[in-house]
């Protein structure tokens, strides 16, 4: 291209490890993938040698995929396949049903994009002060929360203040909720992903704080997370992707009589074809003969030194932040308490 792009500091933002070990022969991973009512459900397990090749650390990722919450219905699916996997994660941990639980809502609740885990938190079921008067019935844990706000807002490291409140009160595992980055426009508030191995509060934005993990406070820490933004590079990379399949697509049935029968949908897009590499330079040029990769190498170089390589979320995020703020503060609730069906 008349010079070499130098891109030693580049990094793809996605907190998601099947965008991590996507299309990649890695050994090391275990994946298991099933479909249940139009949900897709990946459970990914990462060995420690694994982890040095994707910078994922050693554990299980549970990655749950669904195209709609916003009706009724299938926001109650959602939840019931949540409320599942999660009970699954805590048996593979061996948590036991009168284990008490710290649950944290990571976040910044005056950023709506953000605010997950503020939300969630205003849907989880505290029981730890109706212990304390000895009110509680079978079926129930000791649960207590904490929105410990961000560092921007109070002045402290979030782990550290949930390293002082483990230690004065002992919880025998953490849960943490918080927001997620993604590598791809489509799983943007499509996609929980949990897991056991912690983690990094402000990861999804670029702002890595110190982790929450089982090696920092020595009691099982679980995440769970939905990515809320993009940025721009991944909007500009996949809008080159869908044009490249548009053109292909087009060429292929510009002639077909079949189609002239058919109401134009554009769901050829998200599906998986060969795409001809004439086409692609015939479309972008020279631009059109580089690799995914390298496309996005160039967005970086092009859109970061001047300030517009920005974070995107979606234009109805604060319904969708409701919806899934509802369904996982459920799904919690179900999980950690036998007695709510």
């Amino acid at each position: 291209m008349g010079h070499n792009i130098d891109l030693s500091n580049y990094k793809i933002r996605t907190d998601l490890a099947i965008e991590a070990i996507a299309n990649k022969e890695i050994k090391g991973i275990n994946q298991k993938e099933i479909i249940e009512d139009g949900i897709k459900i990946t459970e990914v397990n990462v060995n420690e040698e694994a982890s040095k090749t994707i910078n994922k650390k050693p554990g299980n990722y549970i990655t749950i995929e669904f195209d709609d919450i916003t009706d009724y219905d299938n926001g109650k699916i959602v939840e019931k396949k949540f409320s599942n996997e999660l009970t699954k994660l805590l048996y593979k941990l061996n948590i036991n049903n009168e284990a008490s639980c710290l649950i944290i809502g990571l976040g910044n609740s005056k950023s709506t994009p953000d605010s997950l885990g503020p939300l969630v938190i205003n849907n989880v079921l505290v029981t730890n002060h109706l212990f304390e008067l000895g009110e509680v019935t079978d079926g129930y844990r000791r649960v207590s929360v904490l929105i410990p706000g961000v560092m921007g807002q109070t002045g402290l490291e979030t782990s550290e203040v949930i390293s002082s409140l483990v230690n004065k009160f002992k919880p025998d595992f953490l849960i943490a909720i918080d927001s997620l980055a993604s590598q791809s426009i489509e799983r943007v508030s499509k996609t929980i992903q949990m897991t056991d191995t912690g983690i990094h509060p402000g990861s999804g934005i670029g702002n890595s704080r110190k982790e929450i993990s089982y090696e920092t406070l020595k009691i099982p820490c679980i995440a769970i997370g939905v990515p809320t933004v993009v940025d721009a590079i991944t909007i500009v990379s996949d809008t080159i992707n869908y044009m490249y399949k548009h053109y292909t697509y087009s060429k292929l049935n510009f002639n077909n009589p079949r189609n002239k029968l058919m109401v134009y949908s554009p769901n050829y897009l998200k599906k998986d074809f060969t795409l001809n590499k004439k086409d692609k330079e015939t479309l972008l040029g020279i631009v059109g003969t580089l690799e995914d990769s390298e496309i996005k190498q160039l967005l970086f170089e092009v859109l970061t030194p001047i300030g517009f390589n920005l974070m995107v979320t979606p234009k109805e995020v604060d319904f969708l932040i409701e919806k899934l703020s509802l369904i996982i503060g459920n799904g919690i609730n179900k999980a950690l308490h036998y007695n709510i069906k």
